[in-house]
């Protein structure tokens, strides 16, 4: 239970990639953001970005 609480106290995303996920939403107008996560922290951002065509 010690290591659960541990989780809890530690934040999966570091200030970096919150600004880093913050800057990938601000320029995506169709698609998706996926957090890759391992261990209780973010390893990986993943984009995936669709382009509308009228």
């Amino acid at each position: 239970m010690a290591e659960n609480e541990a989780h809890k106290t530690e934040s999966a995303l570091t200030n970096e990639d919150l600004q880093r996920l913050l800057g990938l939403l601000s320029k995506i107008a169709y698609g998706s953001v996926t957090l890759i996560i391992q261990n209780g922290k973010v390893v990986q951002i993943e984009k995936n970005e669709k382009v509308r065509l009228k």
